[in-house]
């Protein structure tokens, strides 16, 4: 017997059967195969993870957590991420289907906890869209004020109504070019990740060049890769919650699987390769920063707290110069910008997938004829993220401020659910081989306990109203309510497609067991 990948039509419940011999109810989507190989993945992956945004909003926040300990966390953040990787990429070998932890969490462990953690998937990828969105119009007004040298232009960022308006445009531009399709988005990511890339590598070598120049500059020390260092475990704790923000987004690989060339085993490796760029990416940027600016509470210190939330804006001229450094102001709003436009990518694949499987209402199950993507999900997508940011924006910045902080805890949960629906969905394939029980069992569900102790521990310090923005709901946390509320909401939406989908909650839809590919003989 040999294994062959079936060709199926759209739509059509794909022929794919367990050791049984049961449908296990996977289905094509119609989306364009063969689109995206393993250096447009990993281009992808690297992208939605927007490693230059990233770096530049949670390097000071970081050093404020955990000071000198900062490029320990970074690989302490990496950890979780890696072994969770492992889950996806053994998850994606049996199932290569774009629902990703939608679809393997149904067949794990049932209906109800799949719905949810498509849920958590989608609830943050539309909180990181309109995060982005932002972010990217406050560096399009800040470049354009440096490179005309008006403060005036760059002042435009403050005025609500301007700042509103540029936002909805980056939303509008991002949406229609993954409206466009999965090749329009490749060939444009390979342009802005290739810029991220290398002016940070330039960056960072002309910090550690310039090492010593500066008041507070650092030795390297082999103890800042230490985690056992900081202080204490609730400062661990805070850093590593900021770590693995800034990792999210490697997964966008898999949710082009059914797009990739081999669809069973590039995206699992076109992952693997995007977060061994990006850690590697974050420890060079850490430790150079750290050697030329310190730690200190004043100046270009990492921990003064007036350039905390934007550190390359402070380090710009004075490493790159004025010249350069404008460079550095362009990667910013390039990483965002492109972050922003591949991060429709999940977001929509899984709603087609939810729909596809009648967890979701029909119509996001549309294909473009043409440009073969979920072109309905894609534009909802858009509407949602542009009108959930305008609102948010105008009603309070404190509640934009919370629900960013309260990613973490969505991102949190839907990886730790993936990540044990592994263990459970090979459960009697893990006394195979050591390989088996090491990628299938032993690592994921390591990476699960991991992700999970940092949600347990998040959770309660959400509670505290000094988490975040300092607002607070009777007494709790608005941290607190966001992320709890918005967990909640999808229970609420979950019985409402309950009542109306109810062969999918029935289990009927999409099954249990585990499909293997058809063979022939």
């Amino acid at each position: 017997m040999t294994q062959v990948e079936a060709r199926p039509q759209a739509g059509d419940t794909v022929r794919n059967v367990d050791a049984t011999g049961e449908n296990g109810g996977v289905r094509t989507k119609g989306l364009g195969g063969n689109s995206v190989g393993l250096m447009g993945g990993a281009v992808i992956g690297i992208s939605t993870v927007a490693p230059v945004y990233c770096l530049t909003s949670t390097l000071g926040a970081t050093v404020g957590e955990v000071g000198l300990q900062m490029p320990a966390i970074f690989l302490a953040g990496f950890l979780p991420m890696l072994l969770v990787a492992f889950a996806y990429r053994e998850l994606n070998r049996a199932v290569p289907d774009c629902g990703t932890s939608f679809t393997w969490s149904v067949k794990a462990f049932g209906p109800r906890v799949g719905w949810m953690c498509g849920w958590g998937l989608l609830v943050a990828t539309v909180v990181v869209l309109s995060n982005l969105a932002g972010v990217a119009t406050s560096f399009f007004w800040l470049t354009a004020g440096e490179i005309t040298g008006d403060p005036s232009i760059a002042a435009l960022d403050g005025n609500k109504a301007v700042h509103i308006l540029t936002t909805l445009a980056f939303v509008a531009v991002a949406t229609f070019v993954s409206y466009r399709g999965i090749t329009a988005t490749k060939s444009l990511q390979y342009a802005l990740v290739g810029l991220q890339l290398v002016v940070i590598v330039l960056f960072a070598g002309m910090a550690v060049t310039k090492a010593g120049d500066v008041a507070g500059s650092l030795s390297f020390s082999w103890t800042w890769m230490n985690p056992f260092a900081v202080d204490s475990f609730a400062a661990f704790t805070a850093g590593l919650s900021l770590s693995i923000f800034i990792y999210w987004g490697w997964d966008t690989c898999l949710s082009v699987n059914e797009e990739s060339v081999g669809s069973a085993r590039t995206p699992g490796r076109a992952a693997m390769l995007a977060i061994t760029v990006i850690v590697s990416s974050y420890l060079m940027v850490a430790v150079a920063v750290q050697m030329y600016a310190g730690v200190g509470e004043k100046g270009l210190g990492l921990g003064n707290p007036d350039t905390s939330d934007n550190v390359f804006a402070a380090l710009a001229a004075p490493v790159m110069g004025s010249g350069l450094g404008i460079l550095l102001f362009v990667a910013v709003l390039a990483s965002a910008a492109a972050s922003l436009q591949t991060t429709f990518i999940p977001v929509a694949r899984t709603a087609l997938a939810m729909s596809t499987y009648e967890a979701f209402p029909p119509a996001f199950a549309k294909v473009h004829p043409v440009h073969k993507t979920p072109g309905r999900a894609t534009v909802v997508a858009g509407v949602a993220t542009g009108v959930f940011y305008s609102v948010m924006t105008l009603v309070s910045e404190n509640v934009l401020v919370d629900t960013i902080y309260a990613l973490g805890l969505m991102i949190c949960f839907y990886y730790a659910i993936t990540a044990f629906a592994c263990v459970w969905f090979f459960r009697r394939e893990l006394t195979g081989s050591v390989r088996d029980l090491l990628v299938k069992g032993v690592l994921p569900g390591l990476g699960g306990l991991m992700l999970t102790a940092v949600f347990a521990q998040t959770l309660m310090d959400m509670w505290d109203p000094a988490y975040g923005s300092g607002s607070s709901v009777l007494g709790v946390g608005s941290v607190f309510v966001i992320g709890v509320g918005l967990l909640l909401l999808g229970a609420v939406l979950m019985a409402v497609m309950h009542r109306r989908s109810p062969a999918f909650f029935r289990g009927e839809v999409l099954t249990k067991e585990t499909p293997a590919l058809v063979v022939e003989d």
